[in-house]
């Protein structure tokens, strides 16, 4: 097997990019919105079968098992050839989380399945009226011999109507402090009693979806950790979550539009646009130097502390910055729902704007994890 880590730095690019330029389907490049399974699906199982999928999985569990810096080469290469993000929460989060919390029978069954695209994850935090403040959550579970039965509401559930399988926190006890009585437990879409609904958000993209849980039974197995003790591995699957929206992708992806339309527009002629560019591109490179120390610690075996919201901070407002600057580059092209030429792409100013209005929210808002900086870091007081 290859020993990605020993190459060198523009040796791995340069195999990235003539795969990416080989393999890649040219009509998916820089889409305008989040792709659903029916568009990335093939892709997402070339990426499989190239044993790509994974690239920070260790190799042992099927994974590419790349250090910081050659997954940021990875991050970059895939961004600036403008490949959409597939459906990755099986990739990003659940997987990392089972590696490090589940049992061997919870890896040996469901690590292969996020990899030969059998199971396809979506994530079940917030609820109407538990959100940032997730510890409030009211879906609930009761034991009933070996099975849980689940009753319950999720909302702002990503790609949903995509997925046959949720990982997600019930509540199991109702005494006590609200953050314990949590359980974290896994759940195949297709049981009984749920259903999906779809959510149109500001692009008129059915982007998420709600959840209802209706006496669905889940069996006990199906407990990642212990009873009651979901809120710990809510916390470190929150940080993995934090890890991945804080790395310096989404900014980057923009970066990349931004150029596009900003070259198709002659506006590195302007003084004042190079000086604006300029500062949000060295915002990405200072986010990636500080987003591979994170994942460094993560390889050594290491615990990522609070310190870890600066990056999804730091990374969602600069995305806003950046597409705040889009606006201005397309000028009139601001009221054109439809993507416009740019180079050999097409950019939607308007969509790009859209769609990092979310990002300071999801994720745990950004108001939160200021809050969270300023007590576990910093020591001020409440």
């Amino acid at each position: 097997m290859t020993d990605y880590n020993a190459m060198a730095d523009d040796d791995f690019r340069k195999m990235l990019n003539d795969w990416l330029v080989e393999n890649y389907p040219s009509e998916l490049r820089f889409p305008a919105e989040r792709m659903h399974w029916d568009q990335c699906g093939d892709w997402y199982m070339t990426l499989a079968k190239k044993g790509w999928l994974a690239p920070g999985w260790p190799v042992e569990h099927g994974g590419m098992g790349l250090d910081a810096n050659k997954l940021l080469i990875l991050m970059e290469e895939f961004e600036s050839y403008g490949v959409g993000r597939t459906p990755d929460q099986g990739m990003t989060m659940i997987g990392p989380l089972l590696i490090q919390y589940g049992t061997d029978e919870q890896r040996a069954h469901y690590l292969p399945k996020i990899l030969n695209g059998e199971n396809i994850w979506c994530q079940g935090y917030s609820e109407p009226g538990a959100g940032s403040d997730l510890a409030s959550l009211r879906t609930a579970a009761v034991r009933d011999g070996d099975d849980y039965i689940v009753n319950g509401h999720k909302i702002w559930t990503t790609l949903a109507m995509d997925a046959n399988m949720i990982f997600t926190l019930v509540r199991t006890n109702k005494e006590g402090k609200k953050q314990q009585g949590i359980t974290f437990l896994l759940i195949p879409l297709d049981s009984p009693g749920i259903t999906v609904r779809g959510i149109d958000n500001l692009g008129m993209h059915d982007e998420f979806a709600e959840v209802f849980f209706d006496d669905v039974r889940v069996p006990v197995a199906n407990v990642v950790g212990k009873e009651n003790d979901g809120w710990t591995i809510a916390k470190a699957l929150l940080g993995h979550e934090r890890i991945f929206i804080g790395s310096p992708k989404m900014a980057s992806l923009a970066m990349n539009r931004l150029k596009a339309l900003a070259e198709s527009a002659n506006m590195f002629n302007d003084p004042l646009f190079v000086e604006r560019y300029t500062v949000l591109k060295l915002e990405i490179e200072d986010l990636a130097a500080a987003y591979r120390r994170f994942v460094e610690v993560l390889k050594r075996g290491g615990k990522i502390g609070a310190e870890v919201s600066m990056l999804k901070i730091w990374n969602t407002e600069t995305q806003q910055r950046i597409t705040d600057l889009m606006l201005d580059v397309a000028g009139e092209n601001c009221g054109v729902s439809d993507a416009i030429p740019a180079g050999d792409t097409a950019v939607s100013a308007p969509g790009e704007f859209i769609g990092a209005r979310p990002t300071t929210i999801y994720g745990g808002s950004n108001q939160i994890q200021r809050n969270i900086l300023a007590k576990a870091v910093l020591k001020l007081p409440s």
